[in-house]
């Protein structure tokens, strides 16, 4: 009721007169009165991006949780001040001497600046595990170096602060999704664990082993096995630095293998485990055990290799078609190290707002937690959203490098099936977001007008399923492309 007591008087309280012949802005008003959104909050801004003129919006200036759209703040920021070319660097370092047989006398190092896609096999331009390992003991060995006194040590000293903020979910922190962000990453800091599935329904499958394996990692099993088909609902639960963790939920029933992904506890001290290892297997004996370190300073050290990461607009591509939370929190930390010398979530989100304010967008009244999305403290308006995809769109040197990141309604990365089949497949490029009760898109519509109009919607709280929040939110882009 109060809904619609609002709908009656928002022409004469917020918008022009003007508007009241403006088709969009009817139909707009017809979408929120849909009752399965009377108690939810939304907030929706479309403007046009040659007029720079609001040509429809609703609540626009209401912050609400925006869940992976929020990517779209840590992704254009770090194209905007490290450059599309930028590479993340991993240094093989060593302390102390090395003696005329071989031996080091001190630590070997993996110094890590953040690289989000070391050891990844997820990201086709970036070398996998086997290689990276592969190329540092060929590094080791053309240094000389037969035998280290000390130990391998993961340096992880770069950035600062928790690698995973508090506020997110318990079930998120022990998933490959909700993994922390550190500055020596390995393997997207995710493994796999497979379970020898169970053919009997509420059967309990069996855990196999983990890979990369992770010494001291057990898990307590709670899985049951659920219908054929039924999918991957199991959860690890978990953080950083947790090794005992509890797996519960299920998977389907069958007689072979199913895997799960999870977040490694300790991706710093994996690095260097699997160093060690591949360092002994090709018969450089290490005497200590590895170690991880995430505090400055120390010995002096020289370089003997050093490993770069695919570009970043590679990377950014990767985090906005497959919502990769990872990359984007370390795009975060990266931005506040790169603007002010500390590589901390808290100056990461100074360097996105000092950004944004620069162009004439404003954040400041907007709670920011992190730059995946992941935290449920986030907010931010449809406003804003829209405002800075607009500043994105018409910017002749960062649209080039950031627009082919968006995926492509009804053809690529997340919106591949959004729009299918309809008028709207190829026009609409956006990030979305999706949690409980949370459905977001942030992007541009190609209307067949040949208006270009840029657009945010948020809606929190909605009564309907997430699948049917989506299905509402599609048809309002349709009416966007009749525009």
């Amino acid at each position: 009721m109060v809904k619609k007591i609002l709908l009656a008087l928002t022409p004469l309280l917020v918008f022009h007169s003007a508007w009241a012949q403006n088709p969009l802005q009817t139909a707009l008003h017809a979408w929120v009165a849909d009752e399965e959104l009377e108690r939810a909050g939304v907030s929706i801004t479309i403007i046009d991006t040659e007029t720079r003129q609001v040509a429809g919006s609703w609540d626009p200036h209401a912050l609400l949780t925006p869940a992976s759209s929020l990517k779209i703040l840590a992704t254009s920021t770090a194209l905007a001040l490290l450059g599309g070319d930028y590479r993340f660097k991993t240094e093989l370092q060593y302390e102390g001497w090395i003696d005329a047989g071989g031996t080091l006398h001190g630590n070997l190092y993996i110094k890590g600046y953040g690289d989000p896609v070391l050891g990844s096999d997820q990201m086709a331009e970036a070398d996998d595990l086997d290689a990276v390992m592969q190329a540092f003991q060929q590094a080791v060995s053309a240094a000389g170096i037969r035998r280290i006194e000390g130990s391998v040590v993961g340096d992880a000293s770069w950035f600062s602060g928790p690698p995973a903020p508090d506020s997110w979910l318990e079930q998120d922190a022990g998933n490959y999704y909700g993994a922390g962000a550190w500055a020596l990453n390995i393997h997207e800091n995710l493994y796999y664990l497979p379970f020898q599935q169970n053919p009997k329904l509420n059967g309990q499958p069996k855990i196999l082993d983990p890979y990369p394996p992770i010494p001291q990692l057990s898990f307590a099993n709670e899985v049951r096995s659920a219908s054929k088909g039924s999918g991957d609902n199991a959860y690890i639960f978990g953080g950083p630095y947790d090794y005992s963790c509890p797996v519960k939920g299920t998977i389907p029933l069958g007689a072979g293998t199913f895997r799960i992904k999870g977040a490694v506890p300790d991706p710093p001290l994996l690095a260097a485990q699997l160093l060690n290892k591949t360092l002994i297997m090709g018969g450089i004996d290490v005497v200590k055990a590895p170690l991880a370190k995430t505090e400055a300073g120390g010995a002096e050290r020289k370089v003997i290799f050093t490993h770069y990461s695919p570009s970043l607009q590679k990377i950014v591509e990767r985090a906005n078609q497959e919502s990769v939370n990872l990359y984007c929190e370390v795009l975060l930390l990266a931005l506040g190290k790169k603007k002010y010398g500390e590589g901390t979530r808290q100056a990461g989100l100074r360097a996105v707002m000092e950004t944004w304010a620069d162009r004439g967008i404003s954040l400041e009244a907007s709670p920011l937690i992190d730059g995946s999305g992941l935290s449920l403290g986030n907010r931010v308006s449809s406003y804003q959203m829209a405002q800075i995809m607009r500043k994105i769109y018409s910017d002749p040197q960062l649209w080039p490098l950031f627009g082919p990141s968006l995926p492509v309604a009804g053809k690529t990365g997340t919106l591949a099936d959004l729009l299918k089949g309809t008028a709207g497949e190829g026009r609409v490029q956006a990030k979305s977001g999706s949690m409980k009760t949370v459905r977001s898109y942030t992007g541009i519509v190609r209307a067949k007008s040949g208006r270009v109009l840029a657009f945010s919607m948020i809606a929190n709280g909605f009564s309907c399923s997430g699948y049917e929040m989506r299905k509402k939110m599609e048809q309002l882009m349709l009416r966007m492309v009749q525009e």
